[in-house]
């Protein structure tokens, strides 16, 4: 029988909760390059149980198990020197999504919760689903 301490942080071994998954999200911030550091600088995680309807909707999602994360902001690509202040950029994960893709998936929690992660990431430096899915494709 194993004991708690092998299991990630803040994992009781029940059900993750959402400290869980931010803990595990802030692991897989720290294993990324150093050279992305400056350009995800003030970037914001969240975790939440779902999306609500009106992200849904303006997503045209009906099913809110379909989402596992969600970039919110303005693409590197897209800013301008001359913008500055508004919100900061955001990637909320949704934690029962992401519990439901664990369970049917069979991979690693946390290799999950960073694969969502880099994934919304990805949008923050302009890239598109389709690149990104092409990107895996060729890794």
């Amino acid at each position: 029988m194993s004991d708690k301490s092998a299991l990630p942080a803040g994992w009781t071994g029940a059900a993750p909760d959402a400290d869980a998954l931010f803990a595990m999200a802030e692991a897989a911030l720290a294993t990324l390059p150093d050279v992305f550091a400056p350009h995800i600088r003030g970037l914001v995680i969240s975790v939440e149980e779902f999306a609500d309807d009106e992200i849904l909707a303006s997503l045209g999602i009906e099913h809110p198990y379909d989402l596992t994360g969600l970039y919110e902001g303005r693409p590197l690509t897209e800013r301008s020197i001359d913008a500055s202040g508004g919100m900061p950029d955001r990637v909320t994960l949704y934690r029962i999504p992401i519990l439901v893709e664990w369970i049917e998936g069979g991979e690693r929690l946390d290799w999950l919760v960073r694969h969502v992660l880099i994934h919304e990431i990805g949008h923050h430096f302009g890239f598109s689903d389709d690149d990104m899915h092409a990107l895996e494709d060729m890794a």
